[in-house]
């Protein structure tokens, strides 16, 4: 038998399990949260220092300690903060097991992280991006098009999209975000900007990092861009705009106040559904 402490956090509920062995019973094998190690995959390469994603330490170390074991991360990274070093390892890792692309960008899938674990954890709170779609004339996977018509819903109609998800070489401007998926631009042709902004705190709400764009900030119209927070197949680009959203930046460049609305606590789809 075996007495369980469930590690729960208010943010992004992490990591492991602490089982306590009765003599002669194996031991039940901790628990990587994935939801946790995505967040802190998206966050911690963005930050300015050293400071950890809430509720994801546990489970971070889980997966720092299986790459150390693999001879991928040295052992002075293994501290429970997922940054540019631990993405490069994972990186590292995702390619010798024959990935390329999106799925070698250094944020952990299910099928990767089950694997590393192998005898040395589970992995819970398990996130999938799902197949491909059609939406509103654009290619979503599953995942981004429930939270997008969760959005709808909240806004009390639906919206047109001018560029989806898995769109490599697509719009220059948007810099790789949509090469991957997680990525949708909404048109604001026939909103005002009262609207925009409802719009985006809307798809903020549901776990989008989405923001209002305007011709003044780039060499594009107005438009909401938002990117699904958590999207195992984010691409770098993404990846790097939702740890700015979590920081309180724009997504640009410029590395800018976030200029969107305030939606607090901040929420992966997940977490909306969990309530």
């Amino acid at each position: 038998m075996f007495r369980k402490l469930a590690v729960l956090t208010a943010g992004a509920a992490a990591a492991a399990t602490v089982a306590v062995a009765t003599p002669g019973v194996a031991a039940a094998l901790p628990a990587a949260n994935m939801e946790a190690v995505l967040l802190a995959a998206q966050i911690d390469p963005q930050r300015a220092d050293s400071t950890q994603t809430p509720g994801a330490h546990d489970s971070v170390l889980l997966v720092e300690k299986a790459l150390q074991a693999k001879g991928l991360l040295d052992a002075k990274y293994v501290d429970g903060y997922f940054g540019t070093t631990t993405i490069d390892a994972y990186a590292k890792y995702q390619k010798s097991l024959g990935y390329t692309g999106l799925d070698a960008s250094g944020l952990p899938g299910k099928t990767s992280l089950e694997k590393l674990g192998a005898g040395r954890y589970t992995v819970s709170n398990v996130v999938s991006a799902g197949s491909h779609v059609t939406y509103h004339g654009v290619t979503l996977n599953t995942r981004t098009k429930a939270m997008l018509q969760a959005a709808e819903k909240l806004f009390g109609k639906e919206v047109g999209l001018t560029q989806g998800s898995y769109n490599p070489g697509g719009v220059g401007a948007s810099a790789g975000t949509h090469d991957g998926g997680g990525a949708l631009d909404v048109s604001v042709a026939n909103m005002s900007s009262a609207t925009r902004v409802e719009f985006a705190k809307d798809l903020r709400k549901v776990g989008f990092a989405a923001w209002v764009r305007t011709p003044a900030q780039g060499d594009w119209g107005y438009h909401i861009h938002a990117i699904a927070v958590n999207d195992p197949d984010l691409s770098s680009g993404a990846q790097h705009q939702v740890g700015a959203y979590y920081l309180g930046q724009n997504g640009l460049a410029n590395h800018g106040k976030d200029d969107g609305p305030a939606v607090n606590p901040k929420l992966t789809w997940e977490q909306y559904q969990r309530g």
